[in-house]
């Protein structure tokens, strides 16, 4: 992956997640993996995954008769590529804008209020995902 934001529909995420969990797959795999999330004709998936090799976010090899695609890019990758727009396009930067709307509209319980105060209180210095 370049350096450039990459930032995903719900419907390129979808794929991307079979493909992670995968680690490689054909479109016609990635159709079964989504059949309960999503009923996706064979072409949709091939051209979504067409598009995706296109912007370098996965490669295609073809195997005889199919063609096989990897993610190129990490889900950790696309998370973080995708909260800094947000942030940046939304809230300026500030994340803490941010945690204030989830806050403020309910949108984190509990237990992930809990998780939030570990990770403030915890030492700095490694990724805490």
């Amino acid at each position: 992956m370049n350096d450039e934001p990459v930032s995903l529909s719900a419907l390129q995420l979808s794929l991307m997640r079979a493909l992670w969990g995968a680690g490689q797959a054909t479109a016609a795999e990635v159709v079964l993996a989504l059949r309960e999330e999503r009923a996706l004709a064979h072409t949709t998936v091939s051209t979504l995954l067409t598009r995706l090799e296109k912007r370098g976010i996965v490669e295609a090899e073809r195997q005889g008769r199919q063609v096989v695609y990897r993610p190129l890019v990490t889900e950790s990758q696309v998370r973080q590529s995708m909260v800094s727009g947000l942030l940046a396009n939304l809230f300026e930067g500030r994340a803490s804008d941010l945690l204030s709307h989830l806050i403020n509209r309910d949108e984190i319980g509990a237990e992930d209020l809990a998780r939030i105060r570990q990770l403030l209180d915890a030492p700095r210095g490694g990724d805490h995902e």
